[in-house]
């Protein structure tokens, strides 16, 4: 499986992680992600797991001396192991929920750590999931059916106000909040089979 990591840290050195989020993919392309983590059944350790991944992005963020945020990547083996396949330096995709997941969302801590302001907490609040709307829900004939995947309750809709739709382009996304990792995936992915 994937995860990620999101790790912020300000121009005087402070820094903060946020919790690791699940990623799944389909065709190559982030489907959905949840924070916090949610592992296979057959997996076990999350919270040894949760460690070991903040302190390898953190190590990451402080031998680079990062200014603004990193997005850490990492596929986590069957052995336990964990190895970093991607390291995107901006929001990213794998933590919009920390909108509505955490005290301090992403694009707040982004704006915090470039003004070196005091950093704001990265707990979770309510577990929250997203769901890429990719622009083949445009492609349909037909325009995506908003009012009955805002039914859903918990869910929000959040549009890129992107003009083209393009099969794979991210158009925006739904988010979810529940009250387990589980809860915040079935629905958003309940909202998004109503489109």
């Amino acid at each position: 499986m994937e995860l990620s990591v999101m790790v912020v840290r300000s121009p005087s050195g402070e820094v903060k992680a946020f919790p690791p989020a699940t990623n799944h993919h389909v065709r190559q392309i982030l489907e959905w992600s949840v924070i916090p983590l949610l592992l296979p059944a057959e997996a076990a350790g999350a919270d040894a797991l949760e460690r070991q991944a903040r302190k390898l992005a953190l190590g990451i963020a402080r031998e680079f001396a990062l200014e603004g945020l990193l997005a850490v990547e990492m596929f986590l083996t069957r052995d336990g192991g964990l190895l970093v396949n991607e390291l995107a330096p901006r929001p990213h995709n794998s933590y919009h929920s920390s909108e509505r997941a955490c005290v301090t969302s992403q694009f707040e801590q982004m704006v915090r750590a470039v003004c070196d302001l005091p950093l704001g907490e990265t707990d979770v609040v309510i577990p929250a999931a997203i769901v890429n709307l990719l622009g083949d829900e445009w492609l349909k004939g037909r325009e995506p059916d908003w009012e009955a995947a805002l039914a859903v309750p918990g869910v929000r809709l959040h549009l890129y106000e992107k003009q083209i739709p393009k099969p794979g382009r991210k158009m925006g996304h739904l988010s979810a909040i529940g009250q387990t990792p589980e809860e915040a995936v079935a629905r958003v992915l309940e909202a998004k089979a109503k489109l």
